[in-house]
């Protein structure tokens, strides 16, 4: 991919990731995870932390860069 990709969508997938960690931490804390699939269940936990963690580390550049973006603990408790 040669274009980079806007402040928007990084927002957005970092937003979007944020709300998919949340919701996997509630799915694994409840009764619903039948017991042969918990490991793969906290696995894709796993792998929904590091990317949203890797956009973060992104989003920060970004605000480095571009003075008027909210910061990264104003965006997250943020209400869109």
């Amino acid at each position: 991919m040669t274009e980079s990709i806007s402040n928007n969508a990084i927002i957005y997938a970092t937003l979007a990731l944020n709300s998919e960690v949340d919701l996997q931490r509630e799915y694994l804390e409840s009764d619903d995870v039948p017991g042969d699939e918990r490991e793969n269940e906290e696995e894709i936990l796993a792998d929904l932390e590091q990317a949203f963690m890797e956009f973060v580390d992104l989003y920060k550049i970004r605000c480095k860069a571009d003075k008027q973006l909210p910061s990264i603990d104003e965006l997250l408790t943020s209400q869109l």
